[in-house]
């Protein structure tokens, strides 16, 4: 723990570099969370450009700091607060993948509908790592580690301002016994730190974490069917609508789309739910016509995607659900040599398809959809399940990031 997030470092394991021509600002304070807003609102009535430019930059860096404090947030101008975000977000989006352990085997067949839970192995300690795919080379370059804090097992992943967000997940003692986790862990890539946030309310493992509306949403889990949502500005886990009753505790699949939550998943593998936050309600969607369990689904634009793995026919089935007129459709299919689960992350127009063996392209052009010839290479020597995501990194390249975790 050595306390670097929410202050401002020249060194590059804090991931920022001083701006050009800034030997003439004075460097001599130091630049924090507390302090932050005074030294702007000084260089705001002096006219100093480039220092007001460089607290800018530190609330962008450190913006989970600065939205949870109501003296420097809650001053702020609403062009200020979009200005930091919109800092925050600029960059190199880039495809990123998190090694990481699925509690049970994500099979793509009826006959696992009802995985029984196992004994934990012990944890691969090299199965920790996180890659980002650097789009002027097409390779893939470790960006962090996963803290020994986090459990590599049953965690869910997703991201939230540019920030990659871990929570909950199991870990194997060594007496053979499992305990779910309720811890939350952030990974900022613009610093290169990771931190942790408030802990769940209760403990999960296989959960979902979703994110929507500037929120975070943790979805069910081993034996759970509730659901509770972090604010980041209060720093706060609260609960919402739990899944209904007599759906499934495990939620294989979630994903947010048009502001509203989408959940299949359970031994019921066609149900799809939808949770409104502004009704605080679930309901039922119309039932798809696969009978199989989908190994990933995601959303683009106001299209719900849902791929379906056929381990017996060597192939990948495609359904969309149109979230606008409440219709599924049957899409395209792709044969798979090895016909492995995946996960999915969306970039632009592009649905990655990621596992340890390959990465599928499925590109939305329009009207036109489709699985490109050229499939990607995975990180080499990738361990265990893949769990994509996309980042946005420096313009100017990226160190990595600190393993160390700061409260």
């Amino acid at each position: 723990m050595d306390g670097t997030e929410g202050r401002e470092s020249d060194g590059p394991a804090g991931g920022l570099r001083p701006h050009p021509g800034s030997a003439a600002v004075d460097m001599s304070q130091e630049i924090n969370v507390e302090n932050c807003y005074d030294i702007l609102t000084k260089a705001k009535r002096e006219g100093a450009a480039e220092l007001r430019d460089r607290i800018y930059r530190f609330m962008s860096d450190h913006y989970l700091q600065v939205l949870r404090n109501p003296a420097v947030f809650g001053r702020l101008t609403a062009v200020e607060r979009e200005h930091i975000l919109a800092r925050r977000m600029e960059g190199r989006r880039v495809l990123a993948v998190a090694e990481t352990t699925e509690v049970y085997e994500r099979a793509g067949s009826r006959e696992s509908s009802r995985p029984q839970s196992p004994l934990l192995a012990p944890e691969d300690p090299n199965q920790r790592r996180v890659f980002y795919l650097r789009p002027d080379s097409q390779r893939w370059q470790v960006l962090t580690t996963l803290p020994d804090e986090v459990p590599a097992k049953g965690s869910g992943m997703c991201t939230l301002y540019n920030y990659l967000f871990v929570a909950g997940g199991i870990r194997a003692h060594g007496d053979g016994r499992s305990k779910a986790s309720d811890r939350v862990f952030c990974f900022n890539p613009l610093t290169g730190t990771w931190s942790q946030v408030r802990p769940l309310s209760q403990p999960r493992s296989q959960l979902r974490l979703v994110s929507m509306d500037g929120c975070l949403y943790a979805i069910g889990g081993e034996c759970l069917f509730t659901v509770e949502r972090y604010d980041p500005r209060a720093d706060r886990w609260t609960p919402v609508a739990p899944l209904p009753k007599g759906s499934f505790a495990v939620a294989h699949e979630a994903t947010c789309c048009g502001g509203e939550l989408f959940v299949s998943g359970g031994s019921l593998f066609y149900r799809l739910l939808r949770y409104s936050s502004r009704r605080d309600e679930w309901d039922e969607c119309p039932f798809n016509e696969s009978r199989r369990r989908s190994t990933d689904m995601v959303a683009h634009r106001s299209l719900v995607y849902r791929f379906d793995v056929d381990r017996e026919r060597a192939g990948v089935s495609v359904y969309k659900y149109n979230t606008v007129v409440k219709v599924w459709h049957g899409g395209t299919s792709f044969p798979l040599e090895n016909p492995l689960p995946f996960r999915c992350a969306v970039l632009g127009d592009r649905i990655y398809c990621v596992n340890r063996i390959q990465t599928l392209q499925f590109e939305v052009q329009g009207d036109q959809e489709g699985f490109l010839p050229e499939v990607l290479q995975s990180p080499t020597e990738a361990r265990g399940a893949l769990v994509p995501f996309v980042l946005s990194l420096n313009q100017d390249g990226f160190t990595p990031g600190q393993i160390a975790v700061q409260d």
